[in-house]
């Protein structure tokens, strides 16, 4: 299969991976044979990549992290709690929910079982989904994130867990505002803007209240906007005064959007996305953090359609996890358009003057 953007699709194209809704369920299966209809439907959701089926590319498989009833039932307890939690902050109150920490515990459990605990294992992501379900979509991934950077770390079994069930539930202060406010932040006026980022606080308030919740799960809603230098907010803190837990939430949030498309945006490449990271080091986060989070991410994902300085255009068949930035590409297409008649492969590790100038 290959990745590619939707831009580039055509009608006859058949799905290679699912398309998801934002309560967990599959809009478009796999198998499925785009029309006109469906392009536009997924451009008019904010679908802007997909996986196509490619006989040249048939044995090209990306490894997801998340099977995909794992992810199903995951998203669909995010979604579940959050607007559950929506419904309660019409009527201004901010009730415990029964179970929410066990359910969480157990829901992070069954992610864990699927996190990579080898050191040579890059994390790929296949996560399609229209924009309407962000929110829950994005909680799922910063968690699986965060736990890659937890079992990285050494952390134990409860640390994992109270990390994944913060991590789940990081963004939960959301659920007290109308999601207009969310949706558009980057037209937000400076007043609108300043009441969504009580949203940590909100989050916070929600999470201790309930008996069930790890303080320390508590403080990755609250801080995960603070900032290493001290200019985050809510409360200014800085360097190791804020927890670990947040900040490495905080990182797996800032990756996770910055590579997801927006309203007001289009999504960064991974490679883009890992050069925001470093550049923030030791500013917005730990550099040390950064760095091992790093080591476990694809800056050019299998599957992905990449150009070549030589004009070339390929996809991704193999990411050595030695060497991320040099994979090996299976040329479709020579630099003058023609299609390759016969698909053949450029291992870049042994072609260095070879590079990847775009992932189209």
């Amino acid at each position: 299969m290959r990745r590619t953007h939707i831009s580039a699709a055509r009608p006859g194209y058949r799905l290679a991976k699912p398309i998801w809704t934002e309560t967990g369920s599959i809009l478009l299966g796999v198998g499925v044979e785009l029309n006109d209809r469906y392009l536009d439907r997924l451009k008019q959701m904010g679908i802007d990549y997909i996986y196509v089926e490619d006989n040249r590319t048939s044995d090209i498989i990306p490894e997801d992290v998340l099977q995909d009833e794992t992810r199903k039932k995951s998203v669909e307890a995010v979604h579940k709690t959050m607007t559950g939690l929506m419904n309660e902050a019409k009527g201004k109150k901010v009730a415990p929910v029964k179970d929410l920490g066990s359910a969480f515990r157990t829901l992070f459990t069954d992610i864990m079982t699927e996190l990579p605990n080898r050191g040579d294992v890059i994390v790929n992501l296949v996560n399609l989904h229209v924009k309407d379900g962000y929110l829950f979509h994005h909680a799922v991934n910063v968690a699986v994130l965060a736990g890659v950077l937890g079992i990285a770390k050494g952390y134990n079994r409860n640390q994992l867990l109270e990390l994944g069930v913060g991590a789940l539930l990081f963004d939960v202060g959301m659920t007290v505002f109308p999601d207009n406010l969310w949706m558009v932040s980057a037209d937000l006026t400076d007043e609108q803007r300043t009441r969504l980022q009580k949203h940590t606080e909100e989050g916070y308030n929600i999470l201790r209240n309930q008996f069930d919740v790890s303080l320390l799960s508590a403080h990755c809603a609250l801080q995960h906007h603070e900032r290493f230098d001290g200019t985050g907010y809510p409360r200014g803190l800085k360097g190791g005064e804020i927890h670990e837990y947040a900040q490495i939430v905080a990182i797996a949030d800032v990756y996770d959007a910055l590579t997801s498309p927006r309203p007001y945006r289009k999504r960064y490449s991974p490679s883009e996305a890992i050069e925001f990271l470093y550049a923030n080091g030791n500013q917005w986060f730990d550099l040390e953090l950064i760095r091992l989070f790093c080591k476990y991410i694809a800056i050019y994902p299998v599957s992905s359609t990449v150009q070549l300085n030589t004009g070339q255009i390929g996809v991704v068949s193999y990411v050595d996890p030695l060497v991320t930035n040099r994979p090996i590409v299976r040329i479709i297409q020579e630099a003058d358009g023609k299609e390759t008649s016969a698909a053949y492969e450029i291992d870049l590790r042994q072609h260095m003057n070879v590079t990847i100038v775009q992932t189209l």
